[in-house]
């Protein structure tokens, strides 16, 4: 089993109602155990345009599967939400994002992980310090050191 740590967010179609759902869905991923939620946070888009706030959150699931795999079983939940993959950073109905696979390092044409963002967002990071607030990065950097050093991004819980 591999730990892993995924990122939720939705900025349309009542986003708190579309986390939900998307957990509920990840619930049914064959060769996994969804484990836990941080608390849901809202925070400012990042991407063109005008956009709506985002409401995110990380949870953290056991599982069998391969890297890939899992990727292609949380774009099929986004499917499901009416993802649409038009514009890059733009607003969506559901984007959920592999932070982590274990202590993995990847880098291939569909997947990169550690997400190569993620220490630049704390709407990543706040919500994944809650669940793991000891976890160390697979390059050895403590996760809060990546969140002392991160830029604020009105961020607030909910």
């Amino acid at each position: 089993m591999n730990r892993c740590y995924i990122g939720l967010g939705s900025n349309l179609q009542d986003p708190a109602a579309q986390l939900r759902s998307a957990l509920e869905q990840m619930k049914a991923i064959p060769d996994t155990t969804l484990l836990n939620c941080s608390d849901l946070y809202s925070s400012a888009p990042i991407g063109p345009g005008e956009q709506p706030d985002y409401v995110n959150a990380v949870a953290s699931l056991d599982t069998d599967l391969a890297p890939e795999d899992l990727l292609d079983a949380l774009q099929a939940i986004e499917n499901r939400h009416g993802r649409e993959r038009t514009l890059r950073w733009g607003a969506r109905t559901l984007d959920l994002d592999i932070l982590l696979f274990g202590t993995r390092q990847l880098d291939t044409a569909r997947l990169q992980v550690p997400h190569p963002r993620m220490a630049e967002r704390n709407f990543v990071l706040e919500p994944l310090a809650q669940l793991a607030p000891d976890l160390t990065m697979p390059d050895g950097t403590p996760l809060q050191k990546l969140l002392a050093q991160c830029p604020p991004n009105r961020l607030h819980r909910l």
